[in-house]
C-alpha cells in the first residue's frame, strides 16, 4: 500500500514539474531530505525517485518560459569555489575510486541546490521551500521523539536506512539543525491547532536529538540555546526558562545517557574519544603533505597505515572540519568556512531590511533561525563527519533565495508581469500629464 501510494504521488506531481520547475526543485529536495522510499517494503524501495525528479527538473527548466538566473552573490560564489575545489581534490586524489563515487552524491546535491535556487522566483516559493525542508527533517523528528518516550531514553535510535541520517549520530546533528526551522513554523502558522502541531513537532525533534546518546547534540543544543538568550528581547525569562528546562531533561534521562553525556569531561578515558583524536591528527598529516588534501574518501584504513600517528586505530573524520582539512587541504577548509561566514552575512542583511517592516516579520524570523540552524550544524559537526550533508546546503539555499527575492529584486517577484507593465506604463503617463500642467502654467505664473 506504501509502495503505491508514493508511485501515485510521483506521477501526480509530474504535471506540475513541467508547469512550474520549482514543483521539481522542492519534491527533489523532499525525497533527498526525507527518503520517503526507505518508509515502503516493495519495489518502491529502491526505485530511484531522486534521479528521475532530477532529470524531469531539468527538462522543466529547458522548455520553461520563466525568468531563471542564479544571484551572483557571494555565498553563491563561494559555494561555486568550494564546489570547484572540491572537484579538483578529486581528480588528484589518492584514493581515486571512492572519491569518484563521493563526487558523484555531492555533484547531484549541488546541482539540484543550485537549480532551487535558480527556480526559486516568488515570497510564496521562498515560504514553501522553507516548509518543504522543515517538514521533511521534521517527519523523522517527531518519530524519533515518540521513539525516546517510549523506550524511555531513546537507545537505539536510528534514521532511514542507507541514507546520510541512518545512525544515532548522524541523525542528531540533522535533528538539531532543523529544529530552528521547525520553530519558525510553528511561528507563522495560521490557526491555534497548527501552530500546537508545530510546537509539538519541535518539542520531538529536539527530545530526539538530545535522547540520541549524541554528545555533539548536547553541546549543539548548548550552544543554539545560548545564541538565542543572547538574542531574546526579554533574557531573564529566556534565561530562566533553560536554567527551569534543563535539570527536568536530565532528570527524566537515564543513567546510560548521563553516563555517556559525563564523558564529555574525561575524554581522553574514552575509546571513541581518543580515536577521534587520532584521525583528527591523520588529517592534518594529510594536509601537510598534500597541498590539496589527499582527495574525497581519503579516510580509508590504507592512508591511515602511512600517516595516523597510531596506524592499527582506524575511525572516520568524525569531524566536518577534520574531514574537510584531510580531503580538501588547508585552502578547502577556508573556502568551506567562508561559505558559512557570507551566508550568515547574507541572513544579517536580511534581518537589517525586514527589522521595520512589519510585513516582512516572517523573512526576519525565517533568517533568523536559519543563522540558528547554522550555528548547531557547526557545533555539532565538529564531532560528525557530515561535511556533504544536503540539509545545510538547503539551508543556505533558503538564505540566497531570501535575499534574491526581498533584498535584491522583490518588485519583479511580488508582481505578475502583465500588471507590472501596466502600473509602469500607468505611472508613466500620470507624470507626463503633470508634467504639461506644469508646462502650461508657467507663463501663467510669471504674468
Amino acid at each position: 500500500m506504501r509502495d503505491l501510494i508514493l508511485f501515485l504521488a510521483f506521477v501526480g506531481i509530474m504535471p506540475f514539474i513541467f508547469k512550474r520547475p520549482v514543483v521539481g526543485a522542492m519534491a527533489f529536495a523532499m525525497v533527498s531530505l526525507m527518503n520517503p522510499h526507505r518508509l515502503t517494503y516493495g519495489s518502491a524501495q529502491n526505485f530511484p525517485f531522486a534521479m528521475y525528479l532530477c532529470l524531469a527538473t531539468l527538462v522543466a527548466i529547458l522548455i520553461s518560459r520563466e525568468q531563471k538566473k542564479i544571484p551572483m552573490t557571494p555565498a553563491v560564489l563561494v559555494m561555486l569555489l568550494f564546489f570547484t575545489w572540491y572537484t579538483v581534490g578529486t581528480i588528484f586524489a589518492q584514493v581515486p575510486n571512492g572519491a569518484w563515487t563521493d563526487w558523484e552524491r555531492y555533484a547531484k546535491t549541488m546541482l539540484m541546490v543550485f537549480v532551487t535556487i535558480m527556480t526559486v522566483r516568488t515570497v510564496s516559493d521562498v515560504k514553501v521551500l522553507a516548509l518543504t525542508v522543515a517538514l521533511s527533517l521534521g517527519f523523522w523528528g517527531a518519530k524519533s521523539g515518540v521513539f525516546v518516550i517510549v523506550s524511555g531514553g531513546g537507545e537505539g535510535l536510528h534514521g532511514p536506512f542507507d541514507s546520510f541520517i541512518s545512525d544515532n549520530n548522524t541523525l542528531a546533528l540533522a535533528m538539531v539543525t532543523i529544529t530552528p526551522l521547525l520553530v519558525y513554523m510553528a511561528s507563522r502558522a495560521k490557526t491555534k491547532w497548527a501552530k500546537r502541531a508545530a510546537m509539538g513537532m519541535a518539542g520531538l525533534t529536539m527530545l530526539a536529538a538530545i535522547g540520541s546518546y549524541s554528545r555533539g547534540a548536547m553541546l549543539a543544543t548548548f550552544a543554539m540555546g545560548f545564541f538565542l538568550w543572547l538574542k531574546s528581547a526579554n533574557k531573564l525569562k529566556t534565561g530562566l526558562a533553560f536554567v527551569l528546562i534543563v535539570p527536568i531533561v536530565f532528570s527524566l534521562m537515564p543513567p546510560q545517557w548521563t553516563g555517556r553525556m559525563h564523558t564529555i569531561q574525561t575524554y581522553d578515558e574514552d575509546a571513541s574519544a581518543t580515536g577521534r583524536i587520532n584521525s583528527w591528527h591523520f588529517a592534518v598529516n594529510i594536509a601537510n603533505e598534500f597541498a590539496i588534501g589527499g582527495g574525497p574518501n581519503v579516510f580509508t584504513p590504507h592512508m591511515f597505515m602511512l600517516y595516523a600517528p597510531e596506524p592499527e586505530r582506524y575511525y572516520d573524520a568524525h569531524s566536518i572540519y577534520f574531514q574537510v582539512l584531510g580531503e580538501l587541504g588547508y585552502f578547502g577548509l577556508a573556502i568551506f568556512v567562508a561559505m558559512f561566514v557570507t551566508t550568515w552575512r547574507t541572513a544579517g542583511r536580511i534581518i537589517r531590511h525586514c527589522r521595520d517592516n512589519e510585513d516582512q516579520s516572517w523573512a526576519l524570523m525565517l533568517a533568523r533561525m536559519c543563522q540558528v540552524s547554522m550555528i548547531g550544524y557547526l557545533a555539532a559537526g565538529a564531532f560528525l563527519t557530515m561535511a556533504y550533508y544536503d540539509l545545510i546546503y538547503y539551508v543556505i539555499a533558503i538564505v540566497i533565495c531570501l535575499d534574491k527575492v526581498l533584498v535584491r529584486a522583490p518588485q519583479k517577484d511580488d508582481t505578475p508581469p502583465m500588471q507590472l507593465k501596466f502600473v509602469e506604463r500607468y505611472l508613466e503617463r500620470r507624470a507626463a500629464k503633470k508634467s504639461r500642467k506644469a508646462s502650461l502654467a508657467r507663463p501663467l505664473n510669471r504674468a
